[in-house]
């Protein structure tokens, strides 16, 4: 069974192969924080985000969110992901590693838009280095609070699509599940190191659907549930 729905401008998909079902999401929001000490640059309606570092030597960094537990049951067991993304334009083919990792605060998408890499003037509501939600709420640090750790990396060269995986990713969308309120999405991080390292992904609100960022999420059942007796039940609402 295939099933595709059109929600808030959200593109879902979801089908069931045997035990498994499979549910394909673009992101509810996403952004680019741009290097900037008055950080006041964004492009929360723009379709591209950024990673890694420009021909200035100042850093990108690319926030992705799904909206996981409107998608996926409570209780359902996450048997794998992959996060696809489109990258439509790079300085050169040089591979280089750009990692995903667990945004640990919450943070906006505004209507700011940019051209390019160099972001615009941010909008109330944006993300930016300095900002969770421009101009009034920041990160406990600059460039954003994310979990040093990364949960996948892969080497990405020039313009094409690529995909991360991995145990580590798996586990967030399962925390997400569990925890939807832990949920804050992924920070996309290039090499900082060095110049002319960022790559142009494709942002959720590109013209081209099939470039859209997805995440794709395999899981089939439930977590083992705690059984309920009459005994549990007159223990728990005494």
């Amino acid at each position: 069974m295939r099933l595709l729905l059109l929600v808030c401008g959200l593109a879902i998909a979801t089908r069931t192969v045997g035990a498994t079902t499979i549910v394909t999401l673009v992101p509810a929001r996403d952004n680019t924080l741009f290097e900037s000490a008055a950080g006041d640059l964004g492009n929360g309606a723009g379709p591209a985000l950024f990673a890694g570092k420009t021909g200035q030597g100042l850093a990108r960094r690319a926030l992705l969110f799904f909206d996981v537990a409107s998608h996926i049951p409570p209780g359902a067991q996450i048997d794998s992901v992959v996060l696809r993304l489109r990258v439509s334009n790079a300085p050169n083919d040089i591979l280089r590693q750009v990692t995903v990792h667990r945004v640990l605060t919450d943070w906006g998408e505004g209507t700011s838009v940019a051209a390019g890499g160099v972001g615009s003037a941010a909008e109330e509501g944006d993300a930016t280095w300095i900002h969770t939600f421009y101009p009034f709420q920041r990160w406990s640090s600059e460039g954003g609070d994310f979990d040093p750790t990364p949960s996948a990396a892969l080497l990405v060269g020039g313009t094409g699509s690529y995909e991360w995986d991995g145990a580590a990713l798996r586990a967030d969308v399962q925390s997400w599940v569990t925890q939807p309120g832990a949920n804050h999405g992924w920070l996309l991080r290039g090499e900082e190191i060095g110049l002319n390292t960022a790559r142009r992904f494709e942002s959720r609100e590109t013209a081209e659907p099939l470039a859209r960022p997805t995440l794709t999420i395999y899981y089939s059942g439930t977590i083992a549930a705690r059984s309920t007796t009459w005994g549990s039940l007159k223990v728990r609402y005494r």
